[in-house]
C-alpha cells in the first residue's frame, strides 16, 4: 500500500466522519480533504480547480436561478391552488391529483423551492377540508426526489455523474435518458405511496400554532424552518437574542416530532422549525433571507402578474425542449463548430433573459444560489480525480471483485447501489455520487464490461434519499412542518428505498447493457 493510498483512505474515513457528524457545511469539509490532496501532491492546483469551472457545476447554479424565476413568478402558486381539491375529499382521490402532477413538476425544477411552496399551502388545505395533514406532507417531499431521478436536470447529482462521465471521455446523458428507468421507480413509488401513505403515517399530531399576544393582537404565529446559515446554530436558545436579531420571539420549537416551550436549554439546529410570534412585516423582511428555509404565516402572498407567470412558464418549456432537440445528431450537424444547443446553453439564455426581465431580483442573484452545495459540487471532481490518481478506486474495486468471487456484474451493480444508498442517507447525494464514481469506473474496467449501468445507479441511488430526514433538504423541511419523528421517515421511506433498489439492479441492465 502506498503513500498516497494511505494518506487518501485516512483524509476521506476523516471527511466521512466530519459529515456524518455535522462538523462544518458539506462544503468547507469537502475542500479541506480536497486541500490536504493538494498539500500532499496527490492533486495538482490545475486538477483541483477544474471542478470550479466544470459545465455541471455552473449549469446547477443557474438552475437556482430558473427555479426561483419560476417561485418569484407566482405559477407554483396558483398551480397547487388549482390542484387541491376545494370539498370534501378522501386522501386517495387528494393524492391522485397531487403526487404525480407534483413529481412531473419537480422533474423539471429545484425541489426545495417546490416543497418550500407547496408544504404551507397544502397543510393550511388539509386543516379545511379536515384531513391530516401528515398523510400528504412526507408523500411531497417524496414525489419531488422521485420526480427528480426522470430527467438530467431533476436533482444536481444527476448533473455531477453527466459531467464526471464526460470527463472521463464518454458521451453523457440525454435529457430524458435516465428516465428510461426513472419512471418506473417514479410509477412505483407513488403507486406505494397511494396505496401505504394514510397506513404507514401518523394521523395529526397536535398542533399548537394557535397561540396569541394577548397585549397585541397584531402578532400571529409564524413557522419559521432554519437553514444552515442561521447565526445560532448550536447555541442554546437562551443564549441567542432572536428577538433583538430577527424582531420575533420563539415560542416553541420543534424537533424529530418533538415540540419544545421550555427553551432554555435547547440548542438550535438546522432543520429546527420554530413557532414564532411576530408582526405583518416579519416574512417582508426576512422571506427572501437564506436564513431560514422556509417561512410560512397562513395566509397567501400577493401573487405576480399574470403575463410574468406565462413569460416565466414559456422560458421554462423553451429551455426543456430547446435542450432535448439540441442534442439531437441531425440538429448538431446544422450547427456551425463551436455551438453546442445543450443544456448549459439553453439554461444560460434563460438565467439572463429571466435576470432582464427581472422574473428575479437582478440585484439579489447571489441570495438564490446555494453555494455550499456549488463547493461540495466542485470538491466532488477533486477527490473523485484524487482517489483515481493515487489509486485507492482500483484497490476498492478489486477488493470488492474480490469479496464477490465470481457472481458477475449483477451482484456488483447492486453492491454499487447500496454503498451509494448508505453514502446519501449519511452525508449528501452529491458527495456520494463523487466517492462512487470512481470507484464504479475502476470496477468496469477491471471487469471488461461498460461503466453505464454504474453510473446510473449511482444516479437512482444518490436520489433515493427516503429513510431518514437528514439525507435530503427536502426531508427536513416537511418533518419540522409535519411535526414527523425520525422513525416516521424510516417506517415509510425503508420500503421505498427497497422499491428503488429492486427496480435499479433488474431495470437497468436491461436497458444499459454491460
Amino acid at each position: 500500500m502506498t503513500f498516497e493510498i494511505i494518506i487518501v483512505l485516512l483524509t476521506l474515513i476523516a471527511m466521512l466522519a466530519a459529515l456524518v457528524m455535522d462538523k462544518m457545511r458539506p462544503g468547507m469539509i469537502l475542500f479541506s480533504a480536497v486541500v490536504v490532496f493538494l498539500c500532499t501532491g496527490i492533486l495538482t492546483p490545475k486538477e483541483m480547480l477544474e471542478g470550479f469551472s466544470n459545465k455541471g457545476m455552473i449549469t446547477v447554479a443557474m438552475l437556482f436561478l430558473v427555479s426561483e424565476g419560476i417561485r418569484q413568478s407566482g405559477a407554483l402558486t396558483q398551480f397547487i391552488k388549482k390542484l387541491l381539491p376545494q370539498k370534501q375529499t378522501t386522501v386517495f382521490k387528494a393524492q391522485l391529483r397531487l403526487l404525480p402532477s407534483i413529481a412531473f413538476i419537480s422533474a423539471f425544477l429545484n425541489n426545495t423551492p417546490v416543497v418550500v411552496i407547496f408544504a404551507p399551502i397544502i397543510k393550511r388545505w388539509a386543516n379545511y377540508v379536515k384531513l391530516p395533514a401528515t398523510y400528504f406532507l412526507i408523500p411531497l417531499s417524496y414525489v419531488t426526489i422521485l420526480g427528480g431521478i426522470c430527467t438530467l436536470i431533476g436533482t444536481s447529482t444527476n448533473l455531477v455523474v453527466h459531467s464526471m462521465i464526460q470527463e472521463a471521455g464518454m458521451k453523457g446523458f440525454s435529457m430524458f435518458e435516465l428516465g428510461k428507468v426513472g419512471i418506473f421507480i417514479a410509477i412505483a413509488g407513488i403507486i406505494y405511496l397511494f396505496l401505504f401513505s394514510h397506513k404507514l403515517l401518523p394521523a395529526n399530531r397536535p398542533d399548537n400554532t394557535a397561540i396569541e399576544d394577548e397585549e397585541n393582537s397584531s402578532l400571529h404565529p409564524v413557522e419559521a424552518v432554519l437553514g444552515a446559515r442561521f447565526p445560532g446554530i448550536n447555541k442554546r436558545v437562551s443564549d441567542f437574542d432572536f428577538k433583538r436579531h430577527y424582531g420575533a420571539e420563539v415560542k416553541e420549537l420543534r424537533r424529530n416530532g418533538h415540540t419544545y416551550t421550555n427553551l432554555n436549554n435547547v440548542r438550535f439546529r438546522e432543520g429546527d422549525t420554530l413557532i414564532l410570534l411576530a408582526d405583518d412585516s416579519f416574512i417582508q423582511t426576512w422571506g427572501e433571507s437564506s436564513v431560514f428555509i422556509m417561512l410560512a404565516n397562513g395566509k397567501d402572498h400577493e401573487p405576480a402578474q399574470k403575463k410574468k407567470r406565462w413569460f416565466a412558464l414559456i422560458l421554462l418549456l423553451i429551455m426543456i425542449i430547446g435542450a432535448t432537440i439540441g442534442e439531437l445528431p441531425a440538429i448538431q450537424k446544422l450547427l456551425p463548430e463551436g455551438i453546442r444547443l445543450d443544456m448549459f446553453f439553453f439554461v444560460s439564455v434563460t438565467t439572463v433573459l429571466m435576470a432582464w426581465t427581472k422574473i428575479f431580483p437582478p440585484r439579489k442573484y447571489t441570495k438564490y444560489i446555494s453555494w455550499d452545495i456549488l463547493i461540495t459540487i466542485a470538491c466532488a471532481f477533486a477527490i473523485s480525480k484524487a482517489m483515481e490518481n493515487s489509486g485507492v478506486a482500483d484497490l476498492l474495486a478489486g477488493y470488492i471483485i474480490g469479496l464477490s468471487h465470481n457472481y458477475g456484474p449483477y451482484v456488483l451493480l447492486a453492491a454499487m447501489f447500496i454503498i451509494t444508498n448508505i453514502f446519501t442517507e449519511l452525508i449528501t447525494n452529491n458527495a456520494a455520487a463523487a466517492l462512487s464514481f470512481p470507484l464504479a469506473l475502476s470496477l468496469s474496467q477491471q471487469l471488461g464490461v461498460s461503466p453505464m449501468p454504474f453510473f446510473v445507479v449511482i444516479c437512482m441511488a444518490a436520489s433515493a434519499s427516503f429513510s431518514t430526514p437528514i439525507g435530503y433538504q427536502t426531508n427536513l423541511i416537511v418533518q419540522g412542518i409535519g411535526n414527523y419523528k425520525f422513525t416516521d421517515f424510516v417506517r415509510i421511506g425503508l420500503p421505498l428505498n427497497i422499491i428503488t433498489f429492486l427496480i435499479s439492479v433488474f431495470v437497468i441492465p436491461q436497458i444499459w447493457e454491460f
